[in-house]
């Protein structure tokens, strides 16, 4: 396989626009055609964006004019030609064509222009990333990991690598996912918070963000079993202060999809005026006052009783009522992590917090203020029967210097989600981990 060497510079689709007038070298894939007598209309794609690319057929030989109407879907090909405005084009931009060639000819392309099941997409989803829908919600994910990052980057705050291989649980022991580790258990990581707290109390403000794993047999379209966390934990920050902080990144977040991604949205066919009702503040309510809402809103099914965490569809009727997230607040302890402290006022509740997202898409932060005193703290690992030997470094954070903390966790998948307006979550994530498919 070669390229025609030419004086014409070699740019990508992204940035046509700084070439209008003037000869380009584009390299990349075929990935649509149609013709219409003496004109091709190539669509090509070369991984930044896709471009009309147009053929007369008075400028080529014949030879060259048919092997471009037959050529297969997915081939690599080269063009050279001069570039145009188009406002009839989504990109504004169009390639008038002077030379072709095809680099390599592929197979009969798996994914056609017409309809497919999902399990056949699934089954070819490394082929499927390359469908114009896939593209754009992979390209927001990306800008919505910049976003994460440079919030808390121009925020103070210290990246801290929180491992993935952990002895101990965090979010609870019955969706682990257990290994050997020579001669020891060790269970790939629910969360990275234990070790943001240690973080936080070397550098104040920290951050982990990477893989999480939990081993739930659910088929939902919120669950996967590997997914990516963006965990915040910043020392003397109350629960209040940690509500201000979720808030801000989140309405940061959101801000920075809107400024970036306007043309990835318009292909997702996204409701934009929802995204922008996101602003501060965020409706703030107790479980207390979410209980209420599902008595006079939801279903009999959806009366749940005190004591009880909130499941999707519970979340769904509460995201309902509001045009933004809310903050629900103060959930009984009995169904929160043994690390929640104990609201001092009614010790019945933990200080804790679930960002719920408008339009069904349940719970994307999960945090609260952690249990600083060690003789409190010593309990509840008793009580919730954890092993305290795998705890010990963690009492250490109440022994040397205890302080009032908080933190949460921010999921990825569901925040792309929710902010691209897809239906289930395993169209988020370049390569899903689901209970029953390991592979692609």
């Amino acid at each position: 396989m070669s390229t025609v060497q030419c004086q014409a510079p070699r740019v990508t689709i992204r940035e046509i626009g700084n070439y209008v007038d003037q000869e380009v070298c584009l390299l990349g894939w075929l990935y649509n055609k149609r013709s219409s007598g003496k004109l091709h209309f190539l669509q090509v794609r070369d991984g930044t964006e896709t471009i009309q690319c147009v053929m007369f057929k008075g400028d080529f030989s014949e030879e060259v004019f048919k092997q471009a109407d037959t050529v297969p879907q997915e081939s690599t090909i080269q063009i050279i030609g001069t570039v145009k405005r188009d406002e009839r084009s989504p990109l504004g931009y169009e390639i008038a064509v002077k030379h072709f060639e095809l680099l390599n000819e592929a197979q009969e392309y798996p994914i056609t222009p017409k309809e497919h099941g999902t399990a056949f997409l699934m089954d070819h989803r490394h082929l499927w990333l390359r469908s114009s829908r896939q593209h754009a919600i992979m390209q927001i994910r990306s800008q919505i990991i910049q976003a994460v990052r440079n919030y808390f980057d121009q925020n103070g705050f210290t990246l801290v690598d929180a491992p993935i291989f952990t002895p101990n649980a965090c979010e609870g022991t019955t969706n682990l996912f257990e290994t050997e580790y020579f001669e020891e258990k060790a269970y790939l990581t629910q969360s990275g918070q234990l070790y943001m707290e240690a973080a936080a109390a070397a550098f104040g403000k920290a951050y982990c963000f990477g893989p999480t794993f939990r081993a739930e047999k659910s088929k939902t379209r919120r669950h996967l079993t590997e997914f990516w966390m963006v965990e915040p934990e910043v020392a003397f920050n109350n629960l209040d202060d940690n509500i201000d902080l979720a808030e801000d990144f989140v309405v940061y977040i959101v801000q920075h999809v809107l400024q970036t991604c306007r043309r990835q949205l318009d292909v997702l066919e996204r409701d934009i005026s929802k995204l922008e009702n996101i602003q501060k503040p965020f409706p703030r309510i107790t479980y207390d006052e979410a209980l209420q809402i599902l008595k006079e809103k939801g279903t009999p099914e959806q009366q749940v009783p005190w004591g009880e965490d909130f499941g999707g569809d519970e979340e769904t009727v509460i995201s309902q009522q509001f045009d933004r997230p809310v903050f629900i607040h103060r959930y009984p302890a009995q169904c929160k992590a043994f690390y929640m402290k104990a609201d001092p006022e009614n010790p019945k509740v933990a200080l804790n917090v679930d960002m719920i997202a408008p339009e069904g898409y349940g719970e994307v932060i999960g945090g609260g203020q952690r249990e600083d005193n060690l003789d409190i703290l010593t309990h509840k690992i008793q009580e919730h029967q954890l092993p305290m030997e795998a705890f010990d470094w963690y009492l250490d954070l109440r022994r040397y210097g205890t302080f009032v903390h908080s933190g949460f966790g921010l999921g990825i998948e569901r925040t792309v989600a929710w902010i691209c307006g897809l239906h289930h979550v395993r169209e988020t994530i370049p390569f899903p981990r689901l209970m029953g498919r390991l592979r692609p």
